[in-house]
């Protein structure tokens, strides 16, 4: 089997695949071009905004919902947090039972004296790490 990467800033990407048969892998690579071409996007009054999953920050549920914490704004999003969790989980961890963190916006976690972690993200949004989820934080971040 040969393979052939192109790096072109210039060029619409693409993937082509020549192959004899549909095997499990071309199965799994049809799933994950699936998972990453997920459009997203966000509601605030009367426009929406289509959104890159990474300038989101977090995506959290509030009275049911959920929303989307980007650079200044917040933004309604119609998919549930488990979905979000499934394409997204290269980048973003599961905080807590309704959250969700982009990695590379972190700002800091911060303690305090009853043992509970915050995680403060880089635009001001913080949520807490529950503790069914900080094992699974810890071993995603390294430490």
């Amino acid at each position: 089997m040969k393979y052939k990467l192109i790096i072109d800033d210039k060029q619409e990407e693409s993937i082509v695949i020549t192959a004899h048969s549909k095997t499990d892998l071309i199965k799994e690579i049809e799933a994950l071009i699936a998972k990453d071409s997920l459009k997203l996007y966000g509601y605030k009054d009367e426009q929406i905004v289509p959104l890159d999953k990474n300038e989101v920050y977090a995506f959290y549920t509030l009275d049911g919902k959920v929303y989307a914490s980007v650079k200044d704004d917040i933004l309604l999003i119609k998919e549930r947090i488990y979905q979000l969790e499934e394409s997204f989980s290269e980048t973003f961890i599961k905080v807590n039972q309704g959250c969700l963190i982009n990695i590379k916006k972190i700002a800091k976690f911060e303690t305090n004296l009853g043992g509970s972690i915050k995680v403060v993200m880089k635009n001001g949004y913080s949520d807490y790490v529950s503790r069914r989820e900080l094992q699974n934080v810890k071993r995603r971040m390294g430490l």
